[in-house]
């Protein structure tokens, strides 16, 4: 605040005034240019930009009973309006003491409704009452409280160390969270590989089983087509191969292949040529059983070709 005798003045810009004829409120004041009557008027003139103050750090009790430094700051400006002018003079000896005072007391009131945990993360909650909070009361002195920020919340060093543990503690925990999930993820993870593994092996499996099931029905359709008939010959066959494992000897007649084995030696003798005479047969050294049918067979044995003929 200026006060200003002089019967030629000038207000400037972010100024704002009243006038006093004789120590009584006259009118009020703008920027610009101004004529006054000296010795009788008195122009007082008010700084209406924002003013910034301090509030010095001072002990708060929380509402759990520890103790804890605050300071912060605060904005206030005197109102723009002649009315509110007025009240910056007349309403109040120095605007800028009373409102430091009140915003401590108000400090203290706040913190003290909070916790020691909540006043930490509270500061924004703190700074919107508090502006609230003095915006109110210092209406009727013509003032704008414009913001208030806390800027330290400094508890004693013994709850500090107990802070710092707990963080520890509590990051450690969260490590061991973060891990236990990672080890989990893994299982999981190795978990779906094994199963899709196995449906793998299954899929290929069942593949395999129906190739062979195509296979079989494959030659069973062969075997219907092309071997209709002849499975009485196939298993004769069968029989012989059978048979001639063990140097067995079967009979093989005109009508086919006859399936009774001949055990031991037959008398079995070369052809003997039509009309040729019993004396020459014995010279031949051929005998002649005249109690066996003279039916041609042919022995098979797997010792001598099948070109080698030999007649019973």
């Amino acid at each position: 605040m200026r006060t200003i005798a002089s019967p030629v003045y000038i207000i400037r810009q972010y100024e704002r005034g009243i006038v006093e004829f004789l120590g009584k409120y006259s009118n009020f004041v703008e920027p610009g240019f101004h004529l006054q009557w000296p010795i009788l008027n008195v122009t007082r003139v008010r700084d209406i930009r924002e003013h910034t103050m301090d509030i010095e750090p001072q002990p708060v009790i929380t509402k759990d009973n520890v103790e804890i430094q605050v300071d912060g700051l605060i904005w206030v400006r005197p109102g723009l309006q002649a009315e509110e002018i007025q009240k910056t003079f007349y309403n109040i000896d120095n605007w800028k003491i009373a409102v430091l005072q009140l915003a401590k007391t108000n400090l203290r009131q706040e913190f003290g409704q909070l916790t020691l945990d909540d006043s930490l993360t509270a500061r924004e909650r703190i700074s919107a009452n508090l502006q609230t909070v003095l915006d109110e009361m210092v209406a009727d002195w013509g003032l704008k409280v414009c913001k208030v920020e806390i800027r330290l919340i400094d508890p004693p060093e013994d709850v500090k160390r107990a802070m710092h543990k707990q963080k520890t503690a509590e990051q450690e925990r969260r490590d061991m969270k973060l891990l236990a999930t990672g080890k989990y993820e893994a299982a999981e993870q190795e978990k779906l590989a094994a199963i899709q593994l196995a449906e793998g092996k299954r899929e290929a499996e069942i593949r395999v089983a129906e190739g062979k099931a195509q296979a079989i029905r494959l030659v069973n359709e062969a075997a219907e087509k092309y071997f209709v008939g002849n499975a009485q010959d196939l298993k004769k066959l069968e029989v012989t191969e059978t048979s001639l494992k063990d140097n067995a000897k079967i009979i093989v007649t005109e009508r086919g292949i006859s399936p009774q084995l001949i055990l031991g030696d037959l008398p079995v003798a070369p052809r003997v040529p039509e009309g040729a005479s019993d004396k020459a047969n014995t010279a031949r050294g051929v005998r002649r059983y005249p109690e066996y049918k003279q039916i041609p067979l042919l022995l098979w044995n797997q010792s001598r070709p099948l070109s080698e003929p030999y007649w019973v």
